[in-house]
């Protein structure tokens, strides 16, 4: 079995109530996906970083989470990343040319609203990884899995979606 990083930078995935504050909060130590790797019998390595909102992200925190990526011995990996702006950090990882096969993936609805959707997500990224791709940069979501250039947010439905390249 491969060994997988896991690598957390907030998003929808990854938020919460906090009672304390009795506001919505991003869970910035990665609970969901250990919960996940408990009910998996699977060891992976967890790292978080950034915590934010991917709409709350900006080119300081892509250039954290490509040298996190970049410094990393890990060939496989899975960012867990908000969806309103996974599109523009997969663009900056894939431009690096990293030697290694990085999926994105996260949720629409956060994991503590609705397991099935966000762990289908990570699930289908964690087979796509198993599955042997070459290295590259790929986007994991609602059902779709293919290049970061092939699979789409469509903000009026609401879901990903495949782009025109997969559609020919």
């Amino acid at each position: 079995m491969k060994k997988i990083l896991f690598l957390s930078t907030g998003g929808t995935f990854n938020k919460h109530y906090s009672e304390a504050s009795g506001a919505i909060a991003i869970d910035t130590e990665a609970s969901t996906l250990q919960e996940l790797a408990r009910k998996w019998r699977t060891q992976f390595n967890i790292l978080c970083i950034i915590g934010k909102d991917s709409l709350e992200m900006d080119e300081g925190d892509r250039a954290l989470l490509l040298e996190t990526l970049r410094q990393s011995d890990a060939c496989d990996i899975i960012v867990i990343h908000g969806t309103d702006t996974m599109d523009r950090s997969a663009q900056v990882i894939a431009e690096a040319k990293l030697p290694k096969r990085i999926v994105l993936t996260g949720a629409m609805t956060p994991y503590r609203v609705d397991k099935v959707e966000a762990t289908a997500n990570v699930a289908m990224a964690y087979g796509y990884l198993q599955a042997g791709i070459k290295d590259g940069v790929y986007i994991a979501m609602n059902g779709v899995i293919g290049s970061h250039t092939e699979v789409v947010k469509n903000r009026e439905k609401g879901y990903f979606e495949p782009g025109k390249e997969m559609r020919l």
